[in-house]
């Protein structure tokens, strides 16, 4: 089945492709460590009594796994099928295969899971990815629909103050692309949008890797 989801259908499909060729190339790219973010997440997990976690653009599964570590059990989720054979693979090397499960899936189509089935969800520069600003608003819509009540979601962008932004391709809809990624650009009033009917306690700037990247780590919570 195809779907037009309207914005840049062949932009999407494209990087889809470009994503593949990375993880083939660079295998671990991100390496082992845990990002800043996850090690938040799991704080803020933890500290709701959460136990079971949705990640949505798992990769090859460095901050899925670190979440099992911490005790979580966790469903990983990336449209990259080579990035989640390396999160599957290191699962199994560092015996916890039966804690993570994987699935490959797009963004842009409807969760594949019940309504309120998951205590909290982390996504990690996913949102930023080459979606139109209805397709991310249709994915957080996904996010409160699987998560329970007051269920957590911690997840980051780059924003409209990084030095990417404006520069190399623009795609419009604040998405532009740099060195064959395209990311799209969070304003402050698309977080703020994001978060209506939730309940928003954090929008946290913090920088990564070189550039340096400029992010906003967000969290949020459905209402009890």
């Amino acid at each position: 089945m195809t779907h037009d989801h309207g914005g840049a259908p062949d932009l999407a499909g494209a990087q889809r492709a470009h994503w593949q060729r990375t993880y083939h190339a660079h295998p671990g790219m991100y390496g082992e460590q845990p990002s800043a973010p996850a090690r938040h997440a799991a704080r803020v997990f933890a500290a709701a009594g959460a136990r079971d976690v949705l990640e949505l653009g798992a990769g090859h599964g460095r901050d899925a796994l670190f979440l099992v570590r911490e005790g979580f059990t966790v469903r990983a989720t990336d449209f990259s099928p080579t990035g989640l054979e390396q999160l599957r693979a290191a699962a199994a090397e560092q015996g916890l295969t039966d804690r993570v499960t994987t699935a490959v899936h797009d963004v842009r189509e409807p969760l594949p899971l019940p309504d309120a089935s998951v205590d909290a969800v982390f996504a990690h520069m996913l949102l930023c990815m080459a979606l139109s600003t209805e397709e991310i608003h249709a994915l957080v819509a996904e996010v409160r629909r699987v998560l329970r009540p007051g269920g957590s979601f911690v997840y980051t962008v780059r924003h409209t103050g990084d030095a990417h932004y404006g520069a190399g391709t623009g795609h419009g809809d604040d998405i532009w692309e740099n060195g064959g990624f395209a990311v799209h650009f969070f304003p402050r009033a698309l977080v703020d949008a994001l978060a209506e009917g939730w309940h928003l306690t954090e929008v946290h700037p913090l920088d990564e890797g070189e550039l340096p990247r400029r992010l906003w780590r967000i969290t949020q919570q459905t209402p009890r």
